[in-house]
């Protein structure tokens, strides 16, 4: 088989702080989120969805909470470092999708440079990645303003597919 699907999900609690990591982008806000690394959600599900769609485990077995060397690690390093996991073994992303649920921060204004962002660490196409939001409609923790969520789709693909 010369595709495979994944999909990904991520969520942080909000904490002291002045902006989220979102895409690898810094957005700014009125909290932070309580995370081990810089606490990208964005990132993170799309990290997930790559590594479930070749059955690679998830990012606490890649980069557990308990290690040290993770401790406030840029998320962009964690996706690049999942796409070459990817392409050592002769696959690529063909396209990612990626959803953030929250009430705020706005990530409207922001989606087209996580996109980019994306795109470069991925080594893709700009119209291969979406970057899209969603409220949870004032309901649970993100509508509450608890903390913020992900999820994640991507396609990846190798030669002959």
């Amino acid at each position: 088989m010369n595709i495979r699907i994944g999909q990904g999900y991520d969520v942080h609690a909000f904490g002291e702080g002045d902006h989220v990591m979102l895409g690898g982008v810094r957005v700014p806000h009125d909290c932070g989120v309580l995370a081990h690394s810089d606490g990208d959600v964005v990132l993170h599900a799309l990290c997930d969805a790559m590594l479930g769609a070749l059955a690679l485990g998830d990012i606490g077995v890649h980069f557990p909470p308990t290690d040290a060397r993770w401790k406030g690690a840029d998320s962009r390093a964690l996706l690049r470092h999942c796409n070459g996991l990817l392409a050592e073994r002769g696959w690529k992303v063909g396209n990612a999708d990626v959803t953030v649920v929250c009430e705020r921060p706005k990530v409207g204004p922001h989606a087209q440079a996580m996109r980019e962002r994306i795109a470069q660490d991925l080594g893709i196409a700009l119209d291969a990645v979406s970057v899209k939001a969603t409220t949870s409609e004032r309901m649970g923790f993100t509508g509450r303003g608890e903390g913020i969520a992900a999820l994640a789709a991507c396609l990846l693909t190798r030669d002959g597919a």
